[in-house]
């Protein structure tokens, strides 16, 4: 379904703002997706994004600061996900032995074992979207790459 019969609208003025307006909703339907995948897990979108960042240091731990910068919503409160992953059991949270001030965030097992059970739905959505060539999956993604390109 086009972007026009979807949001029943003729036009939109220029071929950029239909592409802006078809990025917003294209993300927005994309996001709805994955969080009603991952309801049933008992987690949102944004900690799954904090579960992920910590996979990816594990062994090694992380920081606050180090999870907010690498977050896709950079506007989450990084401190509220993370104590919410610790009354889940899916992280740990301790003070750094050679700095105080620094808290270090490591991943459980609990929480690696959610991850490898949230790797399918990883999965079906590649099958959800068949009908886009690996090809133009790259494509889609380095105009995207581009687009944020003179914003940032």
């Amino acid at each position: 379904m086009t972007l026009e019969e979807e949001l029943k609208q003729k036009t939109f003025g220029s071929p950029y703002k239909r592409m802006v307006v078809n990025v917003m909703f294209t993300g927005n339907w994309l996001q709805k997706e994955f969080s009603a995948q991952i309801k049933p897990y008992g987690i949102s979108m944004q900690q799954h994004n904090v579960l992920g960042i910590l996979r990816g240091q594990y062994p090694n731990p992380a920081t606050l600061g180090l999870i907010q910068e690498r977050m896709m919503d950079r506007d989450s409160n990084a401190t509220r996900l993370v104590d919410k992953l610790l009354e889940k059991g899916l992280v740990t949270r301790c003070q750094c032995s050679h700095n105080r001030r620094k808290v270090d965030i490591i991943i459980t097992d609990k929480g690696l074992e959610l991850l490898k059970q949230t790797e399918t739905i990883m999965q079906q959505l590649d099958e959800k979207f068949a009908q886009i060539t690996e090809q133009e999956a790259v494509q889609i993604g380095l105009l995207m790459d581009k687009l944020r390109e003179k914003t940032q």
